[in-house]
């Protein structure tokens, strides 16, 4: 179920959209779990009891609160059209640009989790390519023994005319680990699927292409911040305390994801990112957890 406050009178300044709440219950059910487990395999991972009870992994509560949008309220590019929950803005490309989570307790496979959303910021700034805004929402989601405290980013920006990246930023040199996970279309389109993440830049190509001007399908940031912190758990025996992430630069299906992290000498934290097969950075971590 879903309760919203009052909805705003002028809904023409997005800062009157700021304070906006929405809470929702959801569930990482063992079916969702499969879905997610499966997408995300890959020689490397760790195998997961996902039965009901078992512990949740990490970052795996995003696929548990789908948003079930009829198709008549979607957008021309598959995202939930804006004016609900998000400011409608007048920006065509929307994305996850990062985020950072606090764990406290245990969440669980198939238990009822509670969330409480909160539009906590709408920022404009000036970027390389335009104006863009950005917009900040709190997530607080509650187990029976467990909670999440979540800031999401989310960047609006207009559809440039011709891609142009951000500036390459190297991978590390040298690491505690650097694996390697294969990108396909199939993987693109199931974590879509599984996330019920309708966005055509994730498994349309000839929209990705023509229309938001990307050369190839672009990775899904929460994929690969999901797959970097499995890798980084595996490797460090960590319990993840907080964690954050931000994408610098996009991910595309064509390229295979390395996945890079280095222990933090003297302290219960690592350094993480993603690169291209080509040697530059897609997204930047960092994971703390109890020396």
């Amino acid at each position: 179920m879903i309760e919203r406050n009052a909805f705003p009178e002028d809904e023409a300044d997005p800062q009157v959209w700021v304070g906006r709440v929405e809470t929702r219950e959801g569930a990482l059910t063992p079916e969702f779990a499969g879905m997610l487990g499966a997408t995300l395999s890959h020689p490397l991972a760790a195998a997961r009891d996902l039965t009901p009870g078992a512990p949740m992994p990490p970052l795996w509560h995003w696929v548990a609160f789908p948003e079930f949008v009829p198709m008549a309220g979607l957008g021309a590019d598959g995202h939930p059209a804006l004016g609900g929950f998000l400011p409608p803005l007048p920006y065509a490309r929307r994305m996850w640009a990062g985020g950072k989570l606090t764990w406290e307790g245990r969440l669980t496979v198939g238990e009822v989790l509670h969330r409480r959303s909160e539009l906590l910021a709408i920022t404009e700034k000036e970027g390389a390519t335009g104006p863009m805004v950005f917009v900040r929402v709190g997530h607080d989601i509650e187990g029976a023994e467990g909670r999440i405290s979540e800031e999401q980013d989310i960047v609006y920006l207009d559809i440039p005319d011709r891609f142009r990246p951000p500036k390459a930023i190297p991978a590390p040199r040298a690491a505690d680990f650097d694996e390697t996970v294969p990108m396909t279309e199939a993987r693109l389109f199931r974590y879509s699927a599984a996330t019920f993440n309708a966005h055509r830049i994730h498994y349309d190509l000839p929209y990705a292409r023509e229309i938001e001007r990307y050369p190839a399908l672009v990775v899904h940031g929460p994929m690969q911040a999901t797959l970097l912190i499995e890798a980084a758990c595996r490797h460090f025996g960590a319990t993840p305390r907080r964690f954050r992430f931000k994408g610098v630069h996009p991910m595309f299906h064509d390229q295979d994801l390395r996945l890079i992290g280095t222990r933090v000498p003297g302290e219960g934290a690592a350094e993480l990112c993603t690169a291209a097969a080509s040697g530059h950075q897609g997204m930047q971590a960092r994971l703390e957890w109890d020396a």
